[in-house]
């Protein structure tokens, strides 16, 4: 059953929380890592007690399974938490630097301080877990923090609205619900950091507004991320990693295999593997894959329409469909497809996808699967499969992408040791752990001199013939 719809925000209300905030965040900044500890442990506790509303909304919103919720959305965002409270107390330790010769005698350290009110822009694809995991990282960096749900997951919107209610004092924490103009009203206000994840489109749009206010941004966007599939592959272990990566979440996720480049000895073999990885998963009993429980929706009509009108696009110029091609729009239902002999100028191929579509070409060399993707804006993830070692670390080095990921999809976002983001066109500034931790503060430089000292003294003016000896000898030996 649907959460009740929450009110949205009236824009004439934002500046005066914005205002709440800004005096609160003095507080915040000054506080010890207990006391942030404490804030995120109730955060933790709220998503542990409210783990089926959590399943439920994102169900109404577009039929995520329960299973994949679980996985995406509660677990990843734990594992951020949890993971933030063991480290908490060493990423706000000050942290000493070493002392050059020439400046000896003094003492110098890189000291971390919250940055003050922040804004989260959070999307529709995974609108629970990408308001939490920013929110978390915001938190243990000491800030404030106004979250902008998306309005395309209604039901999750409103969740999150009750979990800031519940868990936080506004003045620390709130939820701004509405459309487009709230965001413009949002965007409109000098907060000390924006963090928007959505496309490159708007991600413009979001670094204009900040530019205005000369706001620091983390903008996690998404791109055409590409599978290369070489001929040393374990075939089936790529199929089964490949589908599952662009099937979870029907394929809305900014880092699910956008397209595959397979090695022209193999391309027939790893389409045969993933046809009979997409039965197994999703249509072991039968029934066809609209009648699995495992397989989400597309979000709403109007992107239903846009990847309908991207596949037909693509057979007018002649694509194939290699497995699936099923639509119905009353259910906003696409079928995993996959398509083959895609023209590289169709939209298929110039677009991001963001649903389960994947073409599959072939390359002959690896420098001609390399010099394909980079001929497209850097990607936001890249997928190696092969068994070869130089083969792996050739297509490694020669592809810059924001992270990456060896006969594998998808599970470098889930680890927090690692940096998140992309590069170029698919983002900018990267985030999970302390590297989350870090784009929320201010690393503040500090240099300690003893009184009426100064390692310098002798560079003062004025300038003599001595000095200049001096500055002479300076920059040749230190």
């Amino acid at each position: 059953m649907p959460l009740p719809e929450a009110p949205v925000a009236n824009a004439l209300d934002i500046p005066r929380l914005f205002a709440r905030q800004q005096a609160r965040s003095e507080v915040l900044r000054r506080e010890p890592a207990e006391a942030r500890a404490a804030r995120l442990r109730r955060l933790g506790q709220w998503m542990t007690a409210n783990r089926a509303a959590i399943q439920q909304a994102l169900y109404a919103d577009f039929r995520k399974p329960a299973e994949e919720t679980d996985v995406t959305e509660i677990w990843a965002a734990q594992t951020e938490l949890r993971h933030t409270l063991k480290h908490l107390r060493q990423w706000m330790r000050p942290r000493r630097v070493g002392t050059p010769l020439a400046l000896l005698g003094t003492t110098s350290w890189v000291q971390v301080e919250s940055k003050g009110v922040c804004l989260i822009i959070a999307p529709w694809n995974y609108p629970f877990y990408l308001a939490v995991d920013p929110l978390i990282s915001a938190l243990a960096a000491g800030n404030c923090c106004i979250i902008k749900p998306s309005e395309m997951t209604p039901q999750v919107s409103a969740l999150l609205a009750r979990m800031a209610r519940e868990v936080f004092d506004p003045a620390e924490v709130a939820v701004v619900e509405g459309d487009r103009e709230v965001a413009t009203e949002l965007l409109s206000l000098p907060f000390n950091h924006t963090f928007f994840t959505g496309s490159p489109q708007v991600g413009k749009v979001v670094m204009r507004a900040a530019a205005e206010h000369l706001t620091s941004v983390t903008l996690e966007l998404g791109g055409k991320s590409p599978v290369i599939v070489d001929e040393t592959a374990d075939l089936r272990d790529a199929a089964e990693k490949i589908v599952w990566g662009k099937s979870i979440n029907a394929g809305q996720t900014c880092v699910a295999p956008d397209y595959v480049l397979v090695h022209e000895r193999v391309q027939a073999a790893l389409i045969g593997e993933i046809r009979a990885v997409v039965q197994r998963f999703y249509n072991a009993d039968g029934r066809g894959v609209a009648a699995s429980d495992s397989f989400a929706r597309i979000v709403n009509g109007h992107h239903f329409q846009r990847l309908a009108g991207l596949l037909e696009d693509a057979q007018r110029q002649g694509a194939v469909v290699e497995l699936g091609g099923s639509v119905d729009q009353s259910q906003c239902f696409i079928e995993p497809t996959v398509l083959s002999q895609v023209a590289p100028d169709s939209r298929l191929m110039q677009e991001e996808i963001f649903g389960p579509l994947l073409p599959v070409l072939s390359f002959g060399s690896l420098m001609q699967a390399a010099d394909f993707v980079n001929q497209r804006p850097r990607p936001l993830a890249l997928y190696v499969f092969s068994r070869s070692t130089a083969q792996q670390q050739y297509l490694l080095e020669h592809i810059p992408a924001g992270g990456a990921c060896v006969n594998e999809t998808i599970l470098h976002l889930g680890h927090p040791e690692l940096p998140f983001g992309g590069v170029g066109n698919s983002g900018l500034g990267k985030t999970h752990g302390r590297y989350g931790f870090l784009q929320f503060s201010n690393e503040k430089a500090v240099l300690r001199q003893r009184v009426g000292r100064t390692a310098l003294k002798a560079f003062y003016p004025p300038y003599t013939p001595q000095v200049r000896k001096l500055i002479d000898w300076l920059l040749r030996y230190l």
